[in-house]
């Protein structure tokens, strides 16, 4: 009986795990998406001379960041 017990808790464990590492990879993503969407805004603002290249800039470079650490598998292919 522990032995079922134990590969049970094991195999929950591992469940948990799993499980976390799909919610980081999904939270990832949506920051990713946000990210692209707000260099979206940043440059079209600048273009329409209500925003600043710095802006644009600062945006990218957050979203630069961001495929550094997290990959860019958000991006639309």
């Amino acid at each position: 009986m522990a032995g079922f017990m134990d590969r049970a808790r094991e195999q929950a464990q591992r469940g948990l795990h799993q499980g976390k590492q799909k919610l980081d990879e999904v939270q990832a993503q949506r920051a990713g998406g946000d990210l692209l969407k707000k260099l979206g805004a940043a440059y079209y603002a600048e273009q329409r001379g209500s925003g600043s290249a710095e802006a644009t800039q600062k945006t990218l470079q957050a979203l630069e960041s961001h495929i550094a650490e997290h990959g860019d598998s958000f991006l639309p292919k």
